[in-house]
């Protein structure tokens, strides 16, 4: 079983920047591909990016390539989110994820889930 906890959050002007953690306990982050999704009042929960355990493969979805970055600390046990140039429609829970299949994209890949985290972008 893992365990995942987002933090973060917050409040942030447009075009400003934030860094959302998730610390990972239970299980060792080095054999699971972590993602980020993200839910928006009244919209399904989409994909946003994630990173293999080895690395090898990163994904992002279109609408946060060159503005969102995933990165993992597995010594940590710790996955990151640094999101710049942040948008009003960025505005969503985020959560964390981790997935056992090597490549993972899709919410019904991924076995574990935090709670989330609110990021709310102003205009």
């Amino acid at each position: 079983q893992v365990q995942l906890v987002e933090s973060g959050g917050g409040l942030v002007q447009a075009g400003g920047s934030l860094r959302l953690s998730c610390a990972a306990s239970g299980r060792t982050l080095s054999s699971l591909t972590m993602g980020w999704f993200r839910q928006a009042p009244g919209k399904e929960r989409e994909f946003v990016a994630a990173t293999s355990w080895d690395y090898g493969r990163t994904l992002y979805a279109d609408s946060v390539k060159d503005r969102f970055t995933i990165s993992r600390d597995n010594a940590k046990n710790t996955v990151y989110l640094q999101m710049n140039s942040l948008k009003p429609e960025d505005t969503a829970v985020y959560y964390c994820a981790a997935a056992q299949r090597y490549s993972a994209s899709r919410r019904g890949e991924y076995d574990y889930w935090g709670q989330g985290t609110q990021v709310t972008v102003s205009s």
